[in-house]
């Protein structure tokens, strides 16, 4: 399985901010959105994650508060991205690895979507039930050892 398949899913709305804008009202976006995660685009380019994480790192490095802190200074200026050709098994060890919530989708420099470490655990979960159900219609449906003998 591929990232392709949970953007397929998924769908591509995306809710970005700049670097330069306060901090305050990038948190106001997610809440009003619900969501996680900014991706950080500075003149088309990514240049930045913005999670809950760092967001609650930056105001206990403020001592309670938000202030008139930007951006670019709570944002992951290093963000884990991939493409939408990586393959599942990829994303997960990337995320598990450096205990990312959120990857940006890259093709190139063009933002693709943002997949969550939830839409992978759910294309795990939904490709695993899929393949139950047919290992059990396949073993409902094997053959009997004995052919039935016509009744007269």
């Amino acid at each position: 399985m591929k990232v392709s398949d949970i953007l397929r899913v998924k769908g591509n709305t995306l809710y970005t901010v700049t670097p330069d804008e306060p901090l305050a009202r990038a948190i106001d976006v997610m809440a009003e959105k619900d969501i996680g995660s900014l991706v950080v685009m500075d003149h088309g380019d990514l240049v930045g994650m913005l999670t809950f994480r760092e967001v609650i790192l930056c105001i206990v490095k403020n001592g309670g508060a938000v202030g008139s802190t930007l951006v670019r200074s709570a944002m992951d200026d290093h963000p884990l991205t991939c493409t939408s050709e990586t393959d599942l098994d990829e994303v997960r060890r990337m995320m598990l690895d450096r205990h990312a919530r959120y990857m940006p989708v890259m093709e190139r420099r063009m933002l693709m979507g943002v997949i969550s470490f939830y839409d992978v655990a759910k294309a795990v979960v939904d490709s695993q039930n899929f393949e139950n159900k047919m290992l059990k219609a396949y073993i409902r449906d094997w053959p009997g050892g004995e052919e039935e003998t016509p009744r007269s």
